[in-house]
């Protein structure tokens, strides 16, 4: 997974006057001057197996060809070390940065420390909440309009670790020292254009005065302005970036009332957040609502369709879980007194019911526990689910997988190199080469094949999942294979990892993961629910592996050696025919 572009350092000789032909000492990774908050770093690369690689003077532990990955702790600043082979000697820096905001000289409030940081728009009577970072026993103080609030020393708050954390185990909060952290709030009862806080310090019988970056608005609540979709699929989260969850993406035409701005993201009436640039303001639109009476449906040959007549296109959000998949609508009143629906397939019972004012609930009860795929998009102002129905598979002992289609993603390509191994031996080339490896095996038991790359190509994410959106395979499956991130003890961690997303995922990912442990005799690193890229579209169960560790000396042996690749295609492809046979 991890991302080592352009790692690759070669040892140079200091203290013999001939040059080697091919230098022997190889440090991949860190590079030097690499920098990190981490408080410790692994040092991932190879020399020749005779002799001792040396780090900072300490004899480090290497695999049978060579391969090394241990871990040192870094301090803040520079931490300098030398990477010793023989006669060849390597030199690097890495800086370690501080992770906490730091306290500011003198009279001043600390850079970029001010918030609200970006313009943003709520409602009257809102809380609204300024931040910032000045040195202890100041008075801090914000003027905004007709307004003067004091800011506060907060108390001690726990820091969480990022989510990579759960990757290494270490996930748990730890505290952080809140000296220096000012904070306060205010509403404003009506609406208004405020502009910029003005934020006062006072300290030592000096005071400054500085205004903030974000100006502030408080909308009118009779002229809320109103939104569309307009990409295919707009990214719904829980708060104004990047770094919040995601929600049931929201198709297109979608229109909901935004309530709230903060920078370029906007808060949708049903509570989640959007970034602009997937939307247009439609002007003099009212706040979009919609009654919804009966409920339609069509079978095709592969899914049923659940048309939901609507009067405008409004957000909604799907929930699955085992044998039932959940569609609420908001902003929508039922008028229903009746829903047809025959005998079918897939579904076996449609219940509705009115959860709250402006929110209406379908639960399908399905015939069976595996979910096959699913789609959501508007026709017009008419809603369009489409419930894919299970495979049709050959039933036969020499083609187990006949009519059995499948997306298979080698992960990475072209200038996306992936992860890197001791040698310098790229992520992109072992995925690319198991992923054949794998569908020849899946072909001979009848599977139809479709890969999203055959050579060294970078295909864009965006690409990829399309690719499994157009195909509707029966399911999906990325081949990657793993590293670290910087604090992760690269020497001890390797295994066969699955990733998942929708619960139709969860139990290819199980079965996947304990069979090809079980068959192979691997290491078992986890099952993961993870937004990836890869384990997102809902078209299909979709499924990430992580076969390995390219990080790990020992287990990188195995990643590259071709007759552990062959071992490992045929695990994968058998696993994928009994989980197929469990579910049918």
């Amino acid at each position: 997974m991890k991302n080592l572009l352009g790692l690759v350092i070669l040892g140079c000789i200091l203290t013999s006057s001939v040059a080697l032909a091919e230098p022997s000492l190889i440090v991949v990774f860190p590079q030097t001057n690499y920098q990190t908050s981490a408080q410790k770093i692994f040092f991932l690369g190879t020399a020749p197996p005779d002799g001792q690689v040396l780090i900072n003077s300490k004899p480090i532990t290497r695999s049978k060809a060579g391969h090394f990955s241990p871990s040192f702790p870094l301090q803040l600043g520079e931490n300098l070390f030398t990477v010793r082979y023989h006669n060849q000697e390597l030199k690097i820096k890495v800086i370690g940065l501080n992770a906490s905001p730091v306290l500011p000289q003198g009279v001043a409030f600390a850079k970029d420390s001010l918030t609200p940081a970006v313009d943003i728009a709520r409602l009257p009577g809102e809380v609204i909440c300024f931040s910032a970072i000045a040195p202890p026993n100041a008075n801090i103080s914000v003027t905004l309009a007709n307004q003067t609030i004091a800011l506060l020393p907060q108390p001690q708050q726990a820091q969480l670790p990022s989510n990579l954390a759960a990757l290494t185990g270490q996930n748990q909060p730890h505290a952080q020292s809140s000296v220096g952290n000012y904070q306060g709030c205010t509403t404003v009862a009506t609406a208004a254009d405020l502009g910029k806080p003005q934020f006062q310090l006072t300290l030592d019988g000096k005071t400054i005065t500085q205004s903030g970056s974000g100006k502030i608005e408080i909308l009118s609540r009779a002229q809320l302005p109103v939104s569309e979709v307009t990409v295919e699929l707009g990214v719904a989260r829980t708060g104004p970036s990047t770094d919040h969850s995601r929600l049931t993406p929201l198709p297109k035409g979608t229109r909901a009332t935004v309530t709230g701005r903060e920078g370029e993201w906007l808060r949708l009436d049903y509570g989640a957040w959007i970034n602009s640039k997937e939307t247009r303001i439609l002007p003099g639109a009212v706040p979009p609502q919609t009654i919804i009476r009966s409920v339609g449906y069509r079978q095709l040959p592969s899914a049923t369709e659940i048309v939901f007549p609507l009067q405008v296109p409004v957000p909604v959000s799907v929930q699955q879980s085992e044998q039932t998949l959940a569609l609420t609508l908001y902003n929508t009143t039922a008028q229903t007194d009746i829903i047809r629906l025959d005998d079918n397939p897939l579904i076996n019972r449609l219940d509705w019911q009115q959860e709250a004012p402006g929110q209406v609930k379908y639960t399908f009860n399905l015939k069976k526990a595996q979910q096959w795929g699913y789609k959501l998009r508007y026709d017009g102002t008419t809603l369009v689910l489409a419930l894919r129905h299970p495979p049709k598979i050959g039933n036969t002992r020499r083609k187990p997988l006949a009519n059995f289609k499948i997306v298979l993603d080698p992960g990475h390509g072209g200038k996306e190199s992936g992860a890197s191994g001791p040698t310098g031996y790229l992520e992109k080339d072992v995925n690319l080469v198991v992923s054949k490896l794998l569908r020849d095996e899946l072909v001979k038991r009848g599977a139809t094949v479709v890969m999203t790359r055959e050579d060294d190509r970078e295909v864009s994410l965006v690409e990829r999942q399309a690719i499994i959106s157009q195909e509707e395979p029966a399911i999906a499956l990325s081949i990657h294979h793993n590293s670290l991130p910087d604090n992760g003890d690269a020497e001890k961690t390797k295994g066969f990892g699955t990733f998942w997303y929708h619960p139709q995922a969860h139990s290819l990912a199980i079965f996947l993961q304990n069979y090809v442990v079980r068959k192979l005799d691997r290491p078992y690193y986890g099952v993961f629910w993870n937004n990836l890229a890869l384990t997102r579209p809902a078209a299909a169960p979709s499924v990430l592996l992580e076969l390995g560790f390219m990080s790990n000396p020992d287990e990188f042996e195995q990643v590259v050696n071709p007759e552990e690749q062959k071992k490992m295609a045929k695990a994968i492809a058998q696993g994928i025919t009994e989980w197929v046979r469990s579910v049918r």
